[in-house]
């Protein structure tokens, strides 16, 4: 039997996405299929290279061009990926950012800072071109947690415009508005001039291409957080909450500020921080600290997803204090938390882009 390039395609048509729900052909994610006698080799082009299902995508395919095109056949798949977005070519503002993930919270204290600069480094990690931009205006934590408390990002004048270039560690640009105040005073700012400031992270900084961008925003559900909400092009939103019931009201805040008819951000889903408690000296215990699977029983009440449950371990802090986010080091057990957050985040955003296409169209 002669393999054609129909052949495979034909095979390929039996893999579905389980995400997408339709076949990779169909999704245009086969590409430059190569034939020489019983070897075949072509790219499976993910839509997010934190793709969860890559390894049972890939045996999929060899297993279905064995079933229909021969048990003899050689196959090798290269894994590559093109990050899915909805923006479209006319978007002005951040016109190079594939995707922007807001991460916010109904109450401040609940570690949103930790988990939004954990899940930038963590989609970094994956190969994605990731940002992280520090909205938190009144308590910037970012210079902090990157070990950059006395650093000042450089600019070029363009035209009557300063244009800041953002700072780069751990593969990934990021900015914060900590750079540009002294953080030993308080900061007095009025709404007008704390949201014309946070603009200028977006508008007078020079990103470049990104597949991500993670927002942290301000905590609460207030005037800041709604002006970057409803100037910027979100993708969607992460709200981050603690197990105890008073947290998860604040949730319900959050959730409906996204939800709102005049605002309408897909949530991607909830985390769940200091979900429990593990003992450095019995890793195998955990206590429940502040209650057990709040967050759970609260995502399907509203029907979004729980993305992930971080727990409560010295290393985290450690870190934060250190200015070497924990999701850096591989080694330790609690980064895999990260990691899996990264991938749901990478996931769920596929769905949003695809579902949201499919209604436009």
């Amino acid at each position: 039997m002669t393999i054609t390039k129909n052949s495979i395609l034909s095979a390929l048509q039996h893999v579905i996405d389980p995400d997408l729900g339709k076949d990779l052909v169909t999704l245009h994610m086969i590409d430059d299929i190569a034939i020489e006698g019983k070897m075949v080799s072509f790219k499976l082009i993910l839509t997010t290279p934190a793709c969860p299902l890559k390894n049972e995508l890939r045996q999929a395919c060899i297993d279905e061009i064995h079933r229909h095109v021969g048990s003899d056949v050689e196959v090798e798949v290269e894994l590559t990926s093109r990050v899915t977005t909805r923006r479209k070519e006319t978007d002005e503002v951040l016109k190079e950012v594939r995707n922007i993930i807001a991460v916010g919270s109904g109450k401040g204290g609940v570690g949103k800072s930790t988990i939004a600069v954990n899940l930038a480094v963590a989609l970094a990690r994956t190969g994605a071109r990731a940002g992280l931009i520090d909205a938190d205006i009144y308590g910037p934590s970012i210079p902090m947690m990157f070990g950059l408390l006395n650093h000042r990002p450089v600019g070029r004048e363009q035209g009557d415009r300063m244009i800041i270039q953002p700072v780069e560690k751990f593969g990934m640009k990021l900015i914060s508005i900590g750079f540009f105040v002294d953080q030993s005073k308080a900061l007095i700012w009025r709404g007008p001039m704390a949201s014309t400031a946070l603009r200028q992270l977006f508008t007078d900084v020079e990103w470049g291409s990104l597949d991500y961008m993670v927002l942290d925003l301000p905590p609460g559900t207030g005037d800041i957080p709604l002006t970057l909400i409803q100037d910027f092009p979100l993708t969607g939103a992460i709200i981050v909450t603690t197990p105890q019931q008073l947290a998860l009201a604040d949730v319900r805040k959050a959730a409906d500020m996204f939800r709102n008819d005049k605002i309408s951000i897909p949530i991607l889903g909830i985390v769940e921080n200091m979900s429990y408690f593990i003992p450095p000296d019995d890793p195998g215990k955990r206590y429940y600290i502040f209650g057990q699977e709040g967050a759970k029983k609260f995502s399907e009440e509203l029907h979004i997803p729980l993305l992930g449950q971080v727990p409560i371990v010295p290393e985290i802090t450690q870190s934060g204090d250190s200015g070497v986010p924990i999701a850096t080091d591989p080694s330790l057990p609690v980064t895999a938390v990260f990691d899996q957050l990264a991938q749901q985040v990478a996931q769920q955003i596929a769905i949003s882009n695809a579902v949201r296409e499919t209604f436009m169209k």
